[in-house]
Formats: C-alpha cells, sequence, structure tokens
C-alpha cells in the first residue's frame, strides 16, 4: 500500500481567467451605469412617443441584463472556485450565464420588432425635439461602456501561454486566452453603440425631413442587430458547453507532437474548461511504451492547454514479436 503523502501529485482546478476579477468589477461598473440611462430612455421614449428611442432603451436593459448575469457568473465562479463539487472548476460560468442571456436577448428582440412593426402600421406623433438630447445621452453611455470594457490584453485568439508541468497523471499549463464573456460583453456594447447612432439619425431624419416612418424602421433594425448578436452568443456558449473541440489547428498540433516514432493517438478529446484554458485526455498505442511525463514534456508550451490527461498502452503486435 502506498503510505506516502499524495500533495505532490494533487493539485487544484481553478481554471478563471488571468483578469477575472478585474472584469468582474468593470462589468458592475457598466451594468450600473447603463441600468440608470436605460430607466432615462424608456421612460423619454415613451413620454414623447418614440419607438427609436424605446428600442434603444430595452436594448440597453439587455446589455444591462446580459452584462448582470455575466457579473453573478463572475462571483459565483470566484466563490466556488475550489468547490470539489465542480470535477474541472467554475471556468465554464462565464458561458453557462452568457447561454442564458442570449436566450433572454432573442425574445426581449422579438418584442421589439413587433412593437415597431405595430408603430410603423399605425403611426403616433412624437415629440423628435426632447428625444433628441436622451438617444445623445444613451450614446454617450454606451462609448463610456465600451471604454470600461476595452481591454488590450483580451485582443486576440490565445494570447500567451507558458509551459506545464506534471504531477502524476495530470499537466497543468498556463492561463493565457482571452476572457470570452468578457469579449463578448464588449462586443455587445459597440453593438449597442451602433443602435443608439441610428436611433439619433432616426430622430434627426424624422424632425429635420418629415420622415417620421424612420422611427420605427430603425426599431426594426435594432431588433434585427439584437438577434444576430443573440444567435452569435448562443451558438458560440453552447459550443462551449457542449464540450465541442475549440478548433481543428489544436488537435492538430497535439497529434504532431505525440504521433512520432511508434507512436499514435487512439482517442483524443479536447475541450474548453474555462477563459483560456482547455483539457485534453488523450489514449496513446505505442511500440515503446513511456511514462506518462514524457508524452506531456512533448505538449509543453501548447498555449492554453491546461489539464492533461495520458493513457498509455503498448502495441500489442509489437509486443507479442518481441
Amino acid at each position: 500500500m502506498h503510505s506516502h503523502s499524495l500533495e505532490p501529485w494533487t493539485h487544484g482546478h481553478v481554471f478563471l481567467g488571468d483578469r477575472h476579477d478585474r472584469h468582474a468589477r468593470r462589468t458592475w461598473a457598466v451594468v450600473t451605469l447603463t441600468a440608470a440611462t436605460m430607466v432615462a430612455e424608456i421612460l423619454g421614449g415613451t413620454w414623447f412617443g418614440s419607438m427609436a428611442l424605446v428600442a434603444d432603451g430595452w436594448h440597453m436593459s439587455t446589455h444591462a441584463a446580459a452584462l448582470g448575469i455575466a457579473a453573478l457568473a463572475y462571483h459565483f465562479a470566484r466563490r466556488h472556485a475550489d468547490d470539489p463539487r465542480f470535477s474541472f472548476g467554475t471556468g465554464k460560468f462565464g458561458d453557462l450565464a452568457a447561454f442564458a442571456s442570449a436566450i433572454i436577448l432573442g425574445l426581449i428582440a422579438l418584442l421589439i420588432g413587433a412593437e415597431s412593426l405595430d408603430r410603423l402600421l399605425h403611426p403616433v406623433a412624437i415629440g423628435f425635439g426632447p428625444a433628441i438630447p436622451i438617444a445623445v445621452l444613451g450614446l454617450a453611455v454606451n462609448v463610456a461602456s465600451v471604454w470600461l470594457l476595452h481591454d488590450d490584453h483580451d485582443a486576440g485568439d490565445g494570447g500567451h501561454a507558458h509551459g506545464g508541468h506534471s504531477h502524476g497523471g495530470h499537466s497543468h499549463g498556463g492561463h493565457g486566452g482571452h476572457d470570452t464573456n468578457f469579449r463578448a460583453a464588449y462586443i455587445h456594447v459597440l453593438a449597442d453603440a451602433l443602435t443608439s447612432v441610428l436611433a439619433i439619425a432616426a430622430l434627426l431624419g424624422g424632425r429635420y425631413l418629415g420622415l417620421a416612418w424612420l422611427d420605427p424602421a430603425i426599431g426594426l433594425v435594432g431588433t434585427a442587430v439584437i438577434l444576430t448578436w443573440s444567435w452569435s452568443l448562443l451558438r458560440t456558449a453552447g459550443l462551449v458547453l457542449l464540450d465541442a473541440r475549440p478548433s481543428a489547428a489544436a488537435t492538430r498540433e497535439i497529434r504532431e507532437r505525440l504521433e512520432t516514432g511508434g507512436d499514435r493517438i487512439s482517442d483524443l478529446h479536447l475541450w474548453q474548461v474555462g477563459p483560456g484554458h482547455r483539457a485534453a485526455v488523450i489514449a496513446l498505442v505505442s511500440d515503446d511504451p513511456q511514462p506518462p511525463a514524457h508524452y506531456k514534456a512533448r505538449l509543453a508550451g501548447v498555449r492554453g492547454l491546461s489539464h492533461v490527461t495520458v493513457e498509455v498502452q503498448p502495441c500489442p503486435r509489437h509486443a507479442a514479436v518481441a
């Protein structure tokens, strides 16, 4: 019976992004800022009869709701990072939050589209003059949100990764890579800013050119923007939640590093476990089997590879000949 301590071979499974806490703080700041502006736009648009302004307000509400869910996910992921109930940590809570918010965004987009279509078919009087300053305020808030959520270190597809180290049957690599949840929020506020610009254009066109139909038409454009973003987020987060392989290139790189000499991969599972973190379970068949650490050393430096389990089996035919 093994009587020595297993501590050198044990390790945690905290797969949070490098800037997890920083992103959480900035996300909460944007939630507070947009929630206040959302109320002003919805009330102002309703009072002055501007569907474009109401649509932008509801769009901002979806933005606030989505970021609120993301902020709570950051909090929950940090709080339960060491909870043993989560086999691979809590790094995917951001993707779960993104999936839920994408569904909410899609439903609200459909409601905005229905109301805009009704206003297009049954026009109502719009107070263009008072509504324009509120729309400009919404744009200013969106620009401020873009600034708060902008992070140069999250640009790119993988960032910097460090070499891994081995513990018994597993290997842990560096962090690296961007926070998908945070980057999605950043792209979303850019879409919000675009919607605000469209709302202002519709109000100006209605006031100075007499094109009142532009207001509900822009509401429909906003609907299309939200639905497009919602579907994109739903698909991206869904693939992560279903443990889809991150990319063919990542799988190919692992095969190129391990399939040398008489070694062949018989089974390979690669999936994302958190922002910038991937896990792999690999089964190898070898003419000359080596300890798992030998194969993990070949994978040192693979970007984003943070958790590796290797199983090695001798080639039956080679063993029979020997």
